[in-house]
């Protein structure tokens, strides 16, 4: 989910070395000569260099100005991190004029942005808008730049794939999730629960949920989120497992299916959990940073969003220790199923008006610090300096790099020299099953799909089938008819 992405992503494992991912900022030139709208001037083109007697090939002699996408400005560490980039990246590249940005993508003024001209030569955007930016022409095919360069077949394949339309590529993955269950290991054990396997089933998670609640002490068996978006967004894991998609699109036409059986079959689920295991918060309004927080505080059993987040928080916010945390995929709907959950990330898009040099300067800034020694030196650093606080370093289950890369080699040889560093159950990857977000009105479906959540937790007895045929119904004719009319 976007915005959970985007939180992920200012805590990622190369959040130093990567921070043009995190979000826009500042409207500042690292120039002087800065306009006062902070709008790239019109002056990267090859004109230039015909008036010159450097080369005319030669990209490195042309004056190229690159509008990039900068932290926000409540993110003053991130904005340090990407103004060293910056000086490292004009260091190499003298003839490249910078101009920071703060806009933040938003499939409601991407087009807007696009039809002025005000969008910035690279933004970040989601797993979720691959097809959308593609359809409408709001991103540059990159395939011959991406073909040009010697760390592609390094990347990680199942994040970079969601920005492959075609067989051309449209973006670069920057990070990832697979939506997991974290589950708090000292919670079971006081109520004597038997913990249970990694290839676990909705029964199990229904079980230890009952089992592990203490409504008289305020300890919940599970905390689902409960209102935002992100309501939404925890319950399509579980529609997914039952079988079910959020829509479907033939010949351009967007149709929603998640009013199907399997719908039915997980919005029962978490009613389940509400009435019947009476498992869920007393107050069930919780949005994505509460229910983390609830996890933290050992206040719930299990919370279900990306493994970093949760982890980061349990370990060093929370006072919890490696050994009480366990890494869950989500759970099947029955034995031998699917561990479905979510796969999300964030990607840096080009835009499409940037003249031919600045499309390709915008490519290796992109990609500047990526598979580099000073990546690695970057992440040994951070692990020593949460050792010397007294903290955890926390790697991402899903890496921007392939697991089976040279650089995954490197990294992995830099955990093993820490004990400070958090490690997964290896029996976790080959569980996990990532199965990509919708690729037309997300967001919308979420917020629908909340308010159902919402009803169903507040009301008992409610049809599930008819709920999600009147949820069906409003995000067909509000959202996705209007797609194709488009």
């Amino acid at each position: 989910m976007r915005k959970f992405s985007a939180l992920l992503m200012c805590l990622m494992l190369f959040g130093s070395l990567l921070a043009a991912c995190g979000g826009g900022g500042g409207n500042k030139n690292t120039e002087s000569q800065t306009n006062n709208g902070g709008a790239a001037p019109s002056n990267s083109n090859g004109g230039n260099a015909a008036q010159t007697e450097e080369p005319a090939d030669d990209i490195t002699q042309r004056k190229v100005t690159l509008k990039i996408h900068y932290p926000l400005p409540d993110e003053t560490t991130l904005r340090a991190q990407e103004d060293d980039k910056i000086a490292r990246f004009q260091a190499k590249y003298p003839n490249v004029t910078i101009v920071k940005d703060d806009w933040q993508y938003s499939v409601n003024e991407i087009g807007v942005k696009m039809a002025s001209n005000e969008a910035p030569t690279f933004y970040n955007t989601w797993a979720t808008e691959a097809q959308l930016l593609v359809e409408r022409g709001w991103v540059a095919d990159i395939t011959e730049l991406w073909n040009g360069w010697e760390y592609k077949d390094d990347i990680n394949p199942v994040l970079q794939n969601q920005f492959i339309v075609d067989g051309k590529v449209y973006g670069i993955t920057q990070n990832g999730y697979v939506t997991s269950t974290v589950v708090n290991k000292k919670l079971l054990e006081a109520k004597n629960l038997e913990i249970p396997a990694l290839d676990w089933t909705w029964d199990d998670m229904y079980n230890v949920a009952k089992g592990a609640a203490d409504p008289k002490k305020g300890i919940s068996g599970i905390a689902p989120m409960g209102k935002g978006n992100e309501a939404g967004w925890n319950w399509t894991n579980f529609l997914f497992e039952a079988g079910g998609d959020i829509e479907t699109n033939t010949d351009g036409k967007v149709t929603a299916v998640f009013n199907s059986e399997a719908g039915v079959k997980a919005l029962d689920f978490y009613k389940k959990l509400r009435w019947e295991a009476n498992a869920i918060p007393q107050d069930w309004a919780l949005g994505w940073g509460d229910a983390i927080s609830s996890f933290q505080q050992g206040r719930t059993a299990m919370v279900i969003a990306g493994a970093f987040d949760v982890v980061q928080a349990a370990l060093n916010e929370g006072g919890m220790k490696p050994e009480d945390v366990i890494v869950y995929p989500m759970p099947a709907a029955e034995k031998g199923g699917k561990h479905y959950g979510i796969l999300g990330g964030n990607y840096l898009v080009i835009n499409p008006n940037a003249t031919k040099d600045e499309q390709e300067m915008a490519f290796r800034y992109i990609t500047f610090d990526y598979f580099t020694d000073d990546a690695l030196k970057s992440v040994e650093d951070t692990i020593q300096a949460r050792k010397a606080e007294g903290k955890y370093y926390i790697p991402t289950p899903l890496e921007y790099f392939s697991e089976d890369s040279e650089y995954a080699t490197k990294i992995q040889s830099i955990y093993d020299k820490y004990d400070n560093v958090f490690k997964y159950d290896p029996n976790l990857f080959g569980l996990l099953e990532g199965k990509p977000e919708a690729q037309f009105g997300t967001q919308d479906f979420y917020a629908t799909m909340s308010n159902v959540v919402q009803e169903s937790f507040s009301k008992k007895g409610t049809d599930s089938k008819k709920q999600l045929d009147v949820a069906a119904q409003y995000v067909q004719e509000n959202f996705f008819d209007k797609i194709q009319a488009q």
